[in-house]
């Protein structure tokens, strides 16, 4: 095989707490993290040597800075086998949109490059891999419904929340994670989630529990920057979400709906006033 093409998905987070800030810089952190069915293309050719990376959307980089191919440099470091690698992506995640979009395709590079080269590594090695990268990298491996621990790399798989309908709408402006990060006050996160209730509700598919009860204390900066964010919520409310949350950092927004056919009328109200409006449905594992 000299060629691969693989789809990614993007990522929401039915609820995010965080409980302190680690010596290293980073938060400890506690959350629920679900693929839907939003994908970035990936296709990579074996080349005999460097890394090559092409992309259809002009604000993200092409070089070292970009993600995916720190991705690749990492594992020609790792992989016995000599080679390079020509990496075109076609995105259609937004960018710095809360959906985990480059975590995403930098997991995409690392699994179509070891099949290319012959399962060179082996699932614990493309985990640390991953781990180098960043905190939701290692999520994209395998997808699905998980509860993540620590600075978000401590991965436990739950029962897949498939086949649910959520709609996203992103207002158009990226946020930057680091910079929520930097304004987070930990004394003053507002309401915070049941994390136990919310796997629980999980296990028994309740998804009118689940779209009641998430949260994400991550808003208490987002929301507060951006009050837009918030008259979102309260509309897709009105147009019949059971619930609505910030994904991430933000900005995107996203509610859970009961059916399909609201969903679709709620998008139809958005696609008014936003130009990036997706009515997607939760996603399982793939591994």
């Amino acid at each position: 095989m000299e060629e691969l093409t693989i789809s990614m998905p993007a990522k929401i987070n039915i609820s995010i707490d965080i409980k302190n800030k680690l010596a290293s810089g980073y938060h400890s952190v506690e959350m629920i993290m679900q693929t839907i069915d939003l994908f970035d293309v990936i296709t990579v050719e074996k080349t005999q040597s460097g890394i090559y990376i092409e992309c259809d959307n002009p604000l993200l980089p092409c070089d070292q800075r970009n993600i995916a191919f720190k991705a690749a440099e990492l594992f020609f470091e790792k992989c016995p086998l000599k080679g390079g690698a020509r990496i075109n992506l076609k995105k259609n995640i937004p960018i710095a949109a809360g959906l985990g979009g480059g975590s995403s395709d930098a997991a995409g590079v690392l699994k179509a490059l070891n099949k290319l080269y012959n399962n060179c590594l082996d699932d614990i090695e493309l985990t640390e891999l991953s781990g180098q990268l960043g905190a939701d990298v290692a999520f994209f491996l395998s997808g699905g419904t998980q509860y993540a621990e620590g600075i978000g790399d401590e991965l436990t798989q739950l029962t897949d929340l498939e086949g649910v309908h959520i709609l996203l709408v992103n207002p158009g402006f990226p946020v930057s994670t680091k910079w929520v990060y930097n304004n987070l006050d930990l004394n003053n996160l507002g309401e915070r989630p049941n994390i136990p209730a919310l796997i629980k509700a999980i296990e028994r598919m309740d998804i009118n529990y689940i779209a009641r009860n998430m949260k994400n204390v991550l808003e208490s900066v987002t929301l507060k920057e951006y009050s837009e964010l918030k008259d979102i919520m309260n509309n897709l409310i009105g147009l019949g979400a059971l619930g609505s949350l910030m994904s991430g950092s933000g900005p995107t927004i996203f509610g859970i709906f009961p059916d399909g056919d609201t969903a679709k009328v709620a998008k139809e109200e958005f696609l008014k006033q936003y130009k990036d409006v997706y009515h997607t449905m939760t996603i399982g594992r793939w591994i």
